[in-house]
């Protein structure tokens, strides 16, 4: 079971963290978040069916973590529209983004920003789909849904960050090509 654990933890524990982080904007509490999903992990391996993958499996664990958290929160609307405050400089990117792509780098921050206009299973599947790259079957598989209902949550998210980029593009009285928010 070591073995197994620590190659679960080796393979997975950036797109856990980056996940978690996601979710809760806080880089502490992300770091202790995952900590929990690998207890649980720990704890439920040998119930593991094989059903679906393993990464698939271990962010249906970090959800269900994340939203505990959550709801032990006081007030956990507010503060999860609060973590998702996407000015602060909270995550250390390891890999620098190459100078050509500014550009590229100030709309994905407009995106993240819009993500606060989503509801937390919105930004579950945003996350899941666009940042960790799962099919729709995983993160069906992750998120304990049938695809219909990932397909929907999917296109009703998109639809809020394209209205709130639209928004913001007026707002700053930039012209822009329509936003094109899609897979």
């Amino acid at each position: 079971m070591d073995s197994v654990f620590d190659e679960l933890y080796k393979k997975y524990h950036h797109d856990v963290f980056q996940f978690l982080f996601y979710m809760v904007r806080n880089r502490e509490q992300a770091e202790d978040l995952v900590q929990e999903v690998y207890i649980r992990v720990f704890k439920s391996y040998t119930r593991f069916e094989g059903k679906s993958s393993e990464k698939t499996w271990l962010f249906s664990i970090a959800r269900n973590v994340a939203i505990d958290y959550f709801r032990k929160q006081k007030g956990w609307k507010d503060k999860l529209m609060e973590k998702f405050d996407w000015s602060t400089n909270q995550v250390k990117d390891d890999y620098p983004i190459p100078e050509e792509i500014t550009i590229q780098k100030e709309e994905i921050q407009w995106i993240y920003k819009c993500l606060e206009y989503c509801t937390v299973d919105q930004r579950a599947v945003v996350i899941l789909r666009f940042i960790h790259d799962l099919s729709i079957a995983e993160t069906a598989k992750a998120l304990g849904w049938t695809e219909s209902k990932v397909k929907t949550t999917q296109h009703r998210s998109l639809k809020v960050i394209k209205k709130h980029m639209e928004a913001f593009y007026e707002k700053e009285g930039m012209h822009s090509e329509k936003v094109r928010v899609e897979r």
